[in-house]
């Protein structure tokens, strides 16, 4: 959110949509996809990966979404901004990442062996679906806030950098050339 050309301070309103833009655009573009990463990464060299996993998906990132969350709820009732389309997919993004908590627990301590004797059980390749269709919908939502959410709510008197604007095309680059597509998935 530059100043350029503009003395003026963010508003509350602006300053809690970007704190809540910031703690979302963190938690969704950098953690969840090394937490996402580390499976995929760590399991070739140990089998106890899923500590770091949990750690980072759920005990560092969580609490960061949803003060991200409550930071969004807060700047609404400053506005009175009607429920628009940036906040429907954002309670659907957070709906699937509580429920992607849920079956990673169940996935972790409900194992039923002996019907996948020497295959990964179905809830597996959910999980995983599920992870990346929460990082898909992720970078949809943080580019809309971006480009069109912030010039709306706020009337674009504080316009956002480019480089914010650069940082998330770089970051959604690099993590998806990271994951391989062609490869099958697992969890």
């Amino acid at each position: 959110m530059s100043t350029e050309g503009y003395d003026m301070p963010l508003s509350l309103y602006e300053e809690r949509v970007r704190n809540h833009a910031l703690l979302m655009s963190i938690s969704f573009l950098i953690l969840l996809p090394i937490g996402a990463l580390i499976p995929r990464y760590l399991r070739t060299f140990t089998n106890r990966w899923w500590w770091a996993h949990w750690l980072t998906v759920f005990l560092i990132t969580g609490p960061l979404i949803f003060a991200g969350l409550a930071m969004a709820v807060r700047a609404n009732h400053l506005s009175h901004y009607p429920i628009d389309h940036h906040k429907k997919v954002g309670y659907a993004i957070i709906s699937l990442y509580s429920a992607q908590l849920l079956l990673g627990v169940f996935i972790h301590f409900i194992r039923v062996p002996f019907l996948f004797v020497g295959h990964r059980p179905p809830q597996n390749y959910l999980h995983v679906m599920f992870g990346f269709a929460i990082l898909a919908m992720a970078g949809y939502q943080i580019h809309y806030g971006l480009y069109i959410e912030w010039p709306l709510g706020t009337g674009d008197i504080h316009p956002i950098k480019k480089s914010a604007k650069h940082a998330w095309l770089a970051l959604l680059i690099i993590f998806w050339s990271l994951t391989d597509k062609n490869e099958k998935a697992g969890c």
